[in-house]
């Protein structure tokens, strides 16, 4: 359960918000969702894969580790990549839809979960400051939360267009650490090079006045991220 509510101002004036990555603040996972806005950033440090969720539509993730609950870019001193995923950035915040007078339509504002492992930590970082106003922390949460809303809007079109396409096919990673030990990525669909090779004039076209022949690019590109995810699994495995 979460405690979310608006973030007012007055109300949460001294509020404090732990930053860094830890296990503690739920950052100790194998994958992560990624949004379109975030593809070129994220595909320079990790492989991009696509998975269906219960209804069937696609999503995309960045694969962070090979075992359950494992960040092979996580350490004791923090995240180790150039980009941390948008849902990693934003900590206790997020936009949540509101009512308001004389608006017909409900507006995105920005809330806070006070219940969550960041809230309250006394060496956190301000979200306002002392005389009011954004602290720079918020107004980078802000950018952040820009990325999600924005990603989830474009998500949809984006997907319809590679399918409409044909560039999605599902594959299976099979990685190997050793001559011994394998793991097996399954249920993942990619982008295809061959089929992005073989893309006539008009569907590139197509998909570069919609702004999405650029992400097709990134994602089939970044499966060269694997190498990385191995050269991190192994050295964790000396390592122990």
């Amino acid at each position: 359960m979460t405690n979310t509510v608006l973030l007012d101002t007055i109300a949460h004036a001294d509020l404090r918000v732990a930053i860094g990555h830890a296990a503690r603040f739920g950052d100790a996972v194998n994958q992560c969702v990624v949004f379109p806005t975030e593809f070129e950033a994220a595909q320079r440090d990790y492989p991009i894969v696509f998975r269906r969720d219960a209804e069937g539509s696609f999503y995309a993730v960045a694969l962070l580790g090979l075992d359950r609950d494992e960040n092979l870019f996580l350490d004791p001193r923090g995240w180790d990549a150039r980009h941390i995923p948008a849902l990693h950035q934003r900590g206790p915040f997020l936009i949540g839809m509101v009512d308001r007078d004389g608006v017909s339509e409900p507006e995105p504002m920005l809330h806070v979960d006070l219940d969550h492992a960041r809230v309250g930590a006394a060496d956190g970082q301000p979200v306002f400051l002392p005389h009011g106003g954004q602290s720079p922390y918020l107004d980078h949460i802000v950018k952040v939360l820009r990325v999600i809303h924005d990603g989830i809007a474009m998500r949809a079109p984006m997907f319809a267009a590679f399918e409409q396409a044909e560039l999605i096919e599902p594959i299976t990673l099979d990685i190997a650490l050793d001559e011994e030990t394998h793991y097996r990525v399954p249920d993942c669909f990619t982008i295809g090079p061959e089929r992005l090779a073989r893309l006539d004039a008009a569907a590139l076209d197509a998909l570069h006045r919609a702004g999405f022949l650029q992400h097709a690019f990134l994602v089939a590109s970044s499966l060269g991220n694997v190498t990385r995810l191995i050269e991190l699994k192994n050295r964790k495995r000396r390592a122990a």
